[in-house]
Parts: structure tokens; C-alpha cells; sequence
């Protein structure tokens, strides 16, 4: 980790074609930068405001101009003196103007370092650092809400909270291992028990709350699967509202996989239509869909099952996804002549929308249920605070099955459950698990 008393810059816009760039300026010499490039003095007493200037680099060439920001310690995003230079964007302006910053004793930022400022300075905790990258990164509204909450301190408040009762319980936990057991006051053994379940319904509820964010972060897969000309390049379309496969009456059209994004009332879907599953492919190309359509089926979130609402007597397959979780059967072509509806299928016409919104809620009660199965892995996104918090459930539910009989051992659970959620929240935590989080992010932020 570089050190804290340097002062950093960087462009925080992204780069290309745009009407206004910002390059951002934090660290002890931060002020005298800005005065330099700005012309005008820059200081403390400038704090909470802006003015309009040229950015001159060190031979004094205008190299731009705009607006500059400037903010005080601690009142600034990192928790620094820090200044924002706004210009025009592009390729050469910011660039240009990050070059005069440079020049002038400023180092360029790593990734994630103003957000990693500003977590060393106490400006934020780390899991609203890490819901900054979420919020930059959410595609659907729900998920920006989610990450804009927890960017505030919603999931903080609740961690600190569960950290703050389980180091205490750990404490007196301790301090009574010191006693004889016979000294205990009356009543100890079932206050301490209810006391320790108390914070595991917390932490089960700490980890829903993260497990549906985990859910938000990465989205989930869901995969339309079934025979061919059962109509399920007509069903990606339909969800996707634009032509984005090819239909045809011609079995087998579908050789490779085609994704597309859904929205599933704010919840984030990667859907994929595959190749028509037979055993009696036409050609090697063909035959190779199938197995890739196979392989999405075993990996998907969710699994759709497609059959033809035309053939009645066509063989049903009982198709699940990951881990055994059960398809949503469709039952397409419900406008076409001698369709027959299906018991536990949804009948759903491409051409006219019927069923489609039965269909999306249907999507939304497996994904709902995906976020709140501890057996599943959130998509398989390597949430850092979901896996201390499991360990921390886990801690937990160990210390109520050992106490009172183990009670040692269930002091080490206590202290275990501490440990987990103190390095969740930033209160434990290593020079490593700092640039892990904080890679992640770009260089302006």
C-alpha cells in the first residue's frame, strides 16, 4: 500500500467523446496544484466553492479551461483537501490536465484509492466502499437503489450493529470462563442462551439482506432450453422486446448460444436461447450447439423448459438448473390452431404476448427464491462480505449448540463470529484484503 501522504490525481470521467471531463486532485498538496494550474490562490478559505479559469501546464500554455471545485479536510470525499479541475472531454483535454497535476508533484491514483481514502480516513465504511463500485455497475434501477442504499450506510448500520452485540457477549462469555461455574448467577445459563440467539437471527438477517445485494451485483442466468421449433427463439425475443434471433421453421437454426439482458422487476437477467435439444443432430455444427446448450442448462440460475403447445403427445423433458433447481415449464404457440394447454406449464404466445407476464413473474419468484437460499452461491459472484457473514452464521449457530455444556468452545465460537463481521466492516482487516476490495474499481474513483 503506497502512502497515505501523497497527493494523488486522476481523470474520474470515463474517457472518449463528451462535453465535460473531471480530473480529480487529493492529498496535502492539493491546494498548491490547483493554484498553480488555476492561477488564482487556492486554499482553505476557498472551501465549497468553484470558480471558472484556464488550466496552464508548467511552461504556462493554456491547456483548457473550466470550472475548479474545491474541498477541505475532512469535508471532501477522501477525507482530504481535495480538488476538481472540470473541463472539456475527449481524449486531449483531461489528459493535458492530469500531465500539468503531474508535473507539478501529484502521483497517478491507483485503482480504487480516493474510495480507498476515504475508508482509511473514516469518511465511509468498507462495504458502502465497495457499494460505490456496485452503483456504478448496476443496470437495472432496483440494483442502484440497492447499492445507493448501502452506499449510505444501510448494510453498515446493520453490521456494525451485529458487531457491536457480539463483542460484548464474546466478552462476558470470557469474563465468566474465570468463575467458577457454580458462581454464576441464577438464571445466567438461559439469559446467555437467549442472548446468543438473539444475534444469530440478526446475522440470518444480515446475511439475507447481503445475499440479495450479491443477487443485484451480478445478476443471475437464465437459460431457454427445450426441443427444436418449440418456439424459443421466439420467446427470447418476445422477453427482449427486439428481434435479436433468428426464426425459422426450419428445425436446427439455432447452433450457438445468443444472450440478451432482462430486466425482471429490477432484477438483473442474463437470458440465453440455445440450440434445439435431440439426439439426431443434423450435422457436427448442430450437434455441438447441443452440448453447449446442455452445459448452459447444468450452469443456469434459472432454467426455462420450452415445449410445443402444437404437439400434445411430444415427449415432456424434465429439464433443471444448477443444483437440481426445477424448470419453469412454458407451454408455447398458445394463439396457433390446435394448441393444448398443459397442467404446471405456463401457456404463452410469442406472436400476441399472452402469458408473458405470467412468465416474468414466475422468473421473479425463482430469483427471489435463488437470493434467499443459503445453499446457492449468488450467481457465483465472490461476495467478500457474504462469505464472513456465512462464517459468521455459522460461528454463531455452533455457540448456541455448545453452550452451556462446551462453554469454552463457545467462547471461541463468540470471538470466531467477532472476527468475521469485525473484518466485514473494516474494523479487522490487512494490507491484502484493502487491495483486493479496492482494485476492483477504476483509477478516478
Amino acid at each position: 500500500m503506497q502512502s497515505a501522504e501523497d497527493t494523488i490525481a486522476a481523470i474520474a470521467t470515463a474517457p472518449g467523446r463528451g462535453g465535460i471531463a473531471a480530473v480529480r486532485v487529493s492529498g496535502p498538496d492539493a491546494f498548491s496544484i490547483a493554484s498553480r494550474i488555476s492561477g488564482r490562490e487556492v486554499s482553505a478559505a476557498s472551501a465549497g466553492r468553484f470558480f471558472f479559469s484556464k488550466f496552464r501546464d508548467a511552461s504556462g500554455l493554456a491547456i483548457d479551461e473550466g470550472l475548479v471545485l474545491v474541498f477541505a479536510a475532512p469535508h471532501s470525499y477522501t477525507g482530504e483537501d481535495a480538488v476538481e479541475f472540470q473541463g472539456h472531454g475527449g481524449a486531449v483535454c483531461p489528459r493535458r490536465v492530469l500531465e500539468a497535476c503531474l508535473s507539478r508533484g501529484a502521483r497517478l491514483a491507483r485503482r480504487g484509492e480516493f474510495s480507498l481514502r476515504a475508508f482509511l480516513n473514516g469518511r465511509m465504511a468498507l462495504s458502502s466502499a465497495e457499494a460505490v463500485l456496485d452503483l456504478v455497475d448496476a443496470k437495472t434501477t432496483r440494483a442502484a437503489d440497492d447499492a445507493l442504499s448501502r452506499m449510505n450506510g444501510g448494510t453498515a448500520a446493520l453490521l456494525e450493529s451485529l458487531y457491536e452485540e457480539i463483542v460484548p457477549a464474546s466478552a462476558d462469555l470470557e469474563h465468566f470462563l474465570d468463575f467458577d461455574e457454580n458462581d454464576a448467577p441464577e438464571g445466567f445459563d438461559a439469559e446467555f442462551s437467549a442472548r446468543i440467539g438473539n444475534l444469530l437471527s440478526k446475522a440470518r438477517e444480515a446475511v439475507a439482506s447481503v445475499r440479495a445485494s450479491a443477487v443485484l451485483r451480478s445478476g443471475v442466468s437464465a437459460v431457454i432450453s427445450g426441443p427444436p421449433n418449440a418456439g424459443k427463439s421466439s420467446l427470447l425475443n418476445a422477453l427482449l422486446g427486439e428481434k435479436r434471433a433468428i426464426v425459422s421453421a426450419a428445425a436446427g437454426t439455432t447452433r450457438d448460444y445468443i444472450e440478451g439482458f432482462l430486466d425482471i422487476d429490477g432484477w438483473p437477467v442474463r437470458l440465453a436461447d440455445t440450440a434445439g435439444l435431440r439426439d439426431d443432430a443434423a450435422d457436427e455444427a448442430e450437434a455441438a450447439g447441443v452440448e453447449i446448450a446442455k452445459s448452459l442448462r447444468r450452469e443456469a440460475d434459472v432454467s426455462i423448459e420450452v415445449e410445443d403447445g402444437t404437439a400434445p403427445d411430444a415427449p415432456v423433458r424434465e429439464q433443471a438448473g444448477r443444483r437440481g433447481r426445477p424448470a419453469v415449464k412454458v407451454r408455447s404457440k398458445a394463439d396457433a390452431p390446435g394448441f393444448a394447454p398443459r397442467e404446471g406449464a405456463i401457456p404463452v404466445s410469442s406472436v400476441t404476448g399472452e402469458g408473458l407476464d405470467a412468465l416474468r413473474a414466475a422468473l421473479k419468484k425463482e430469483i427471489e427464491a435463488l437470493a434467499r437460499d443459503p445453499s446457492e452461491d449468488c450467481g457465483g459472484f465472490p461476495s467478500r462480505a457474504l462469505a464472513a457473514l456465512d462464517e459468521a452464521e455459522k460461528a454463531l449457530a455452533r455457540a448456541a449448540e455448545e453452550f452451556p455444556g462446551e462453554c469454552t468452545l463457545a467462547a471461541n465460537s463468540l470471538r470466531a463470529a467477532a472476527e468475521a463481521v469485525g473484518g466485514c466492516i473494516g474494523r479487522v482487516w490487512s494490507d491484502d484484503m484493502l487491495d483486493k476490495v479496492f482494485s476492483r474499481f477504476c483509477v478516478g474513483k
